[in-house]
């Protein structure tokens, strides 16, 4: 079926025109750790002030990404149009805090810090820090003292619970020789129009990816097939959380393209085992204003044992077990209605009214089996969409007023309290600092964050590093209690660049993407110290190294699990008219011996 084009692929970290070859980036598919001595960019960082006061493959986990199954313990899902990848005021606002590449804030009318003040105050910092026993930042943010709630986007949740001046971590353990090897790839089936094949999951036996109106198990190391079931029509939407025993729920459409039918509508709702490989059930609803036509939806997710689907007619709920109806969609007097569910550990939703030149959104903590709201919290004005980056805790994206202005839909982050509706603190965070995003309209579609430990975790923007060519970039976190920006941060290092992928306990696992001339790897920050483990490191062979950076990284759908690491593209094109024979994958694997 037609759909729109794909957004353009991040340029890699790429030599002048004069140097080697990049090895084949740019297709329309979607060395040890840096450690922290990275030196910054011309200029310096930005110094943190003084504190101020405040004014997305396990069983399933709080926020997890694409195939991690849901628990106390994920990856980026598939935006509800299929083919495309998704994503005030009189609130007590955090101050904006500084960031790195930013003018720090100043007290002097609004008059930015000169560079020589800069330098004068981060020195002053250092010898504090070295002073105070050598530790990286100045602090942990847990000024009400007690333990940090850990749980997250990918995240497993877990006690902070401290030992050598680090969190506990979390269960992915770096193996005795890093080196990795390609495990398998498939290559792009061959289709005549952009074609949604959104899902990816890893159980105890099987990496399951979505294809052309099916779903296959593949042995996770081999690549070999397992099983493969057949879906009416073409995959719409997909949950990035699964149940504990691999059961994940699915939207697709109610039959396939034709001449007659060129856009079928996506009104199946299903749940999927990804153990036996079969459709368990699929369900439509009509709308609750009347008619019997089936309704469109445009994502899906899961939590604990309620699949929550969720659309412009509203939303719907089934048991994961038989499918049996929780609720239908409810438009009220008013025609607000549920736009789009969150799930993992909690169940939340955003419920849209209003008009659509005057909308007003409403973020509710929900009862997963009735429905019921738990809380509420409205939405400042000039909010037109809003993303829920994480349920427990209950943690909100949003582009106020369209100031973003970089694509991403994110201008300030709002940390809520699910257990009173009340606003935390709201966290702005500039889009031309920080590389998160989320889906435009999509409401669980936020990817290249983490939340764990009560922080949330967010990359900077690509930057100059040191080196001549090739950028780089850092991770950084903010506190959910204080909205304040903690001083640590992963650096990437000279022509490396940082992707949080999800949360391992404590810890965040990072895909650290490569320059020209080498393969990417796997890493495992601690989400206190920082400190870096490398789990992965992929070949620097020619071919490998090309078929590795044909994945435009913020669309894709990687996973890593216990030593191994898939990158799947979540669309598929036409063949290429400039290059033909150009060469595209569907998934490539990698794993650790």
């Amino acid at each position: 079926m037609t759909q729109p084009p794909q957004p353009p692929q991040q340029p890699p970290n790429t030599p002048p025109p004069s140097g080697p070859p990049s090895g084949g980036f740019g297709a329309p598919q979607d060395p040890p750790p840096g450690g922290y001595g990275t030196p910054p960019p011309a200029g310096g960082y930005p110094t943190p002030p003084a504190p101020q006061p405040n004014g997305y493959g396990y069983p399933q986990a709080p926020q997890q990404g694409y195939g991690y199954p849901q628990g106390p313990a994920g990856h980026p899902g598939q935006p509800g149009q299929p083919g495309m990848p998704q994503q005030g005021y009189g609130y007590p606002t955090q101050p904006m805090q500084p960031q790195y590449g930013a003018p720090q804030p100043a007290g002097d009318g609004g008059k930015k810090f000169s560079t020589q003040m800069q330098i004068i105050v981060a020195a002053a910092v250092a010898v504090v820090l070295i002073i105070g026993g050598g530790i990286i930042y100045a602090s942990t943010g847990d000024e009400k003292g007690g333990t940090d709630e850990a749980s997250s986007s990918g995240a497993t949740g877990g006690e902070a619970k401290g030992g050598e001046g680090g969190l506990a971590g979390g269960e992915e353990k770096a193996p005795a020789n890093t080196k990795s090897k390609v495990a398998f790839q498939f290559p792009e089936p061959v289709v005549t129009d952009i074609t949604t094949v959104a899902g990816s999951w890893v159980t105890d036996k099987a990496y399951v990816k979505s294809g052309i109106a099916e779903v296959t198990g593949y042995d996770r190391d081999k690549g070999t097939k397992l099983w493969s079931f057949p879906l009416a029509g073409e995959i719409c939407s997909v949950s990035r959380h699964m149940s504990k025993d691999y059961k994940a729920a699915i939207v697709f459409q109610e039959t396939k393209a034709t001449k007659e039918n060129k856009y079928p509508s996506c009104n199946q709702v299903g749940a999927i085992d990804l153990s036996a490989g079969k459709l368990l059930w699929s369900k439509s609803v009509t709308s609750a204003t009347g008619g019997d036509r089936p309704i469109r939806f445009d994502e899906v997710t899961l939590s604990g044992t309620t699949v929550a689907a969720g659309g412009t007619s509203g939303g719907a709920a089934f048991n994961l077990a038989d499918g049996a109806s929780l609720w239908k969609p409810k438009v009220g007097a008013d025609g607000c209605y549920d736009r789009g569910y969150a799930g993992g550990d909690a169940l939340a939703v955003v419920r849209r009214c209003g008009t659509s030149d005057s909308p007003q959104l409403t973020v509710q903590a929900l009862n997963p089996k009735t429905g019921a709201p738990l809380s509420s919290f409205q939405m400042p004005a000039g909010v037109d969409y809003a993303s829920i980056v994480s349920t427990k805790p209950l943690v909100v994206a949003a582009d106020v007023g369209d100031t973003a202005g970089d694509g991403s839909s994110i201008s300030d982050f709002f940390s809520i309290d699910a257990a009173t509706g009340k606003l935390i603190v709201r966290i702005p965070a500039d889009a031309d600092k920080y590389a998160a995003e989320c889906g435009s309209t999509d409401v669980e579609q936020c990817t290249n964050m983490a939340v764990g430990n009560n922080r949330l975790y967010l990359p900077t923007e690509r930057h100059d590093g040191t080196s001549e060519y090739g950028d780089t970039n850092e991770i950084v976190a903010f506190d959910l209690a204080t909205g304040k920006l903690l001083g640590g941060r992963a650096d990437a290092g000279d022509r490396h660049t940082l992707t949080p992928l999800r949360m391992d306990g404590t810890s965040i696992i990072a895909y650290k993407e490569g320059p020209y001339d080498k393969g990417g790897q796997v890493v495992s920050i601690d989400g206190e110290t920082f400190k870096q483990t490398l789990l992965m490191e992929n070949p620097s062979d020619e071919t490998v190294r090309e078929a590795e950076k044909r994945f435009n990284i913020g669309s894709a759908e990687l996973l890593y699990s216990d030593g191994r690491f898939y990158m799947a593209g979540r669309s598929v094109h036409k063949p290429s008219t400039v290059n033909p024979d150009e060469k595209r994958y569907l998934v490539v694997a990698y794993r650790t011996d």
